[in-house]
């Protein structure tokens, strides 16, 4: 394994990437439901098409506003977020029946950089149960000493390719790519915060697990 090497440039360019990744799918959905109110008079089309319109829009709404605190600066050095804003962007992702969310935490004013630990490690749960299942997030301890522990339950659980690497800041090439750019995005932070972060998994159960130093 080599260490990754990313210029600022190159590391805004790739979450830039993954945002617009993230948010296409339901902006094009969008795109084509307002094609079918202008073309088809199928009263029961036109229905679909507005159902359809609305549903994608309340996905990319969440999907930019938990960008926005996952990725965004969230203030200026130093700066707290409240855990039940980070609680509130974070359910936004789980709007389908494919995955049911469950979160404990205090309501506690928390250091940014690990209130974006979280929600960073919550999108790598997501991964690890690509068929779907559930997701637990919880919250122990305070500001100075925490411990985030995300769990993953569903079919074929598995720990994301190359995430124990990427979270280290290593891969085979020494380079990452915009499909890889959050995990190691999520390393940069728990580094950053003072945080430890470690995988395991038990039978159809992934866990991620980070503790402050």
């Amino acid at each position: 394994m080599a260490t990754i090497s990313l210029d600022s440039l190159d590391l805004a360019a790739l979450l830039c990437s993954r945002v617009c990744h993230d948010v296409i799918s339901p902006v094009g959905a969008i795109v084509n439901g307002l094609e079918v109110l202008e073309d088809d008079n199928d009263q029961s089309m036109r229905e679909f098409a507005l159902e359809l319109i609305e549903k994608s829009a309340k996905q990319a709404s969440a999907r930019l506003q938990f960008a926005r605190l996952a990725f965004g600066a969230a203030g200026s050095a130093g700066a707290a977020i409240d855990l039940g804003d980070a609680e509130q962007v974070a359910r936004g992702l789980f709007q389908d029946d494919k995955i049911s969310f469950a979160w404990s935490a205090p309501r506690l004013l928390f250091p940014k950089n690990r209130v974006k630990l979280l929600l960073n490690l919550i999108m790598i749960a997501i991964n690890a149960i690509p068929r779907g299942g559930s997701i637990s997030a919880s919250v122990s301890g305070d500001t100075e000493k925490c411990e985030f522990i995300i769990r993953s339950k569903g079919l074929n659980a598995r720990i994301p390719a190359h995430a124990e690497a990427l979270l280290a800041g290593e891969s085979e090439t020494g380079t990452v790519d915009a499909h890889g750019i959050q995990i190691y995005y999520a390393g940069m932070i728990a580094r950053a915060s003072g945080m430890t972060t470690a995988f395991s998994i038990d039978g159809d159960e992934v866990t991620l697990r980070a503790t402050s130093a």
